[in-house]
């Protein structure tokens, strides 16, 4: 489609003045439209869920949750509640019931917060008019899902949408790791990495315990089960500590360095001017350093919602008056 207004390119490049794309997703988000793939979201009254129906990732999803809930049951009735040491049962179960919840809980946030979907269809004649582009101006387009591509976005063959500073798919999350649940992702990784730590610290100490006294006075279990519920807790832990310590590192430096795994992996030469470390750390967890980066609960209502609407259109902003300041500047 050329016209002699713009010219539209069907290629996975971006345009600066069009990062956002945040007028037609507001008007979708306040009309109630569902967001995402094909049957990817679902519209709540005027709110949008969104939920990708992969079956790998669903599988991925369940197999978290139920790793995470073996781990609460072996530290629970295999070492902790049969233990005659009181404050050390409730110390220790408090912090790991605390963690897993809120592992669980950013999992969810994770996995039902929109990562930053680009309005699918809206590369239309009409839209294309109404940004009233100076003659020769380009813009971009994805062929794949029909819709002009903001800065930084990718497309994600799984949900079928461009993703604003998409860093990758995750099928343990069932969901892609983009601009708007970066944070929840982070905390995922954070909290299973210190489950995982606790468990085999849990396990260490069981079993240095057990081997001093009779197994049958360590657990109302038989000595066999309670062996192998405990290798299978330790084998977990390891490999959960691994990938989830690996993941929050990686994802940490690319904040710091505001570069996702895709830009980096096709080592993309930056088109913005990269932020600082603690003004990406600020984007991302909202708002000054506080307690507040913790917890997943945060934004869970219409009020968190604004908020991460008002973030999003303050960076926007400031992209778009960075990239008025670069063509003055370059201007003859």
């Amino acid at each position: 489609m050329q016209s002699s207004n713009h010219r539209l390119r069907d290629m996975e490049q971006h345009h600066p003045l069009l990062s956002g794309g945040t007028d037609v997703e507001a008007d979708s988000l306040a009309a109630g439209v569902m967001v995402g793939g094909p049957h990817s979201g679902h519209a709540v009254g005027n709110r949008t869920v969104w939920f990708i129906q992969d079956s790998c990732g669903m599988v991925c999803a369940t197999m978290t949750w139920f790793l995470v809930l073996y781990a609460e049951f072996v530290v629970n009735f295999v070492m902790l509640l049969p233990s005659k040491n009181f404050w050390y049962s409730l110390l220790n179960g408090a912090a790991f019931n605390s963690f897993a919840i809120l592992a669980l809980a950013s999992h969810l946030r994770t996995m039902l917060t929109d990562p930053g979907a680009v309005p699918k269809g809206n590369a239309t004649k009409e839209y294309m008019e109404s940004l009233q582009l100076k003659p020769g101006e380009v813009i971009y387009k994805c062929p794949k899902c029909c819709s002009i591509k903001p800065e930084r976005a990718h497309h994600c063959s799984i949900c079928k949408r461009c993703i604003r500073k998409m860093d990758h798919h995750c099928p343990w999350v069932n969901n892609c790791v983009g601009e708007k649940n970066q944070r929840f992702f982070v905390l995922f990784t954070m909290y299973v990495a210190l489950i995982s730590a606790h468990a085999l610290g849990l396990s260490g100490m069981h079993f240095f315990t057990c081997i001093k006294v009779q197994w049958n006075e360590c657990s109302d279990f038989s000595p066999g089960v309670s062996v192998l519920l405990l290798i299978f807790l330790c084998l977990e832990a390891v490999l959960f500590l691994t990938f989830t310590a690996v993941m929050f590192g990686t994802q940490i430096h690319s904040i710091c360095n505001d570069e996702t795994e895709i830009e980096r992996l096709k080592n993309e030469k930056p088109t913005w001017e990269r932020r600082t470390r603690w003004d990406g750390m600020k984007t991302v967890f909202g708002g000054p350093p506080s307690l507040l980066w913790c917890n997943p609960f945060t934004g869970w209502g219409r009020e968190g919602l604004y908020h991460q609407q008002l973030l999003r259109f303050q960076a926007e902003l400031l992209t778009c008056r960075q990239w008025l300041e670069l063509r003055r500047t370059s201007s003859p």
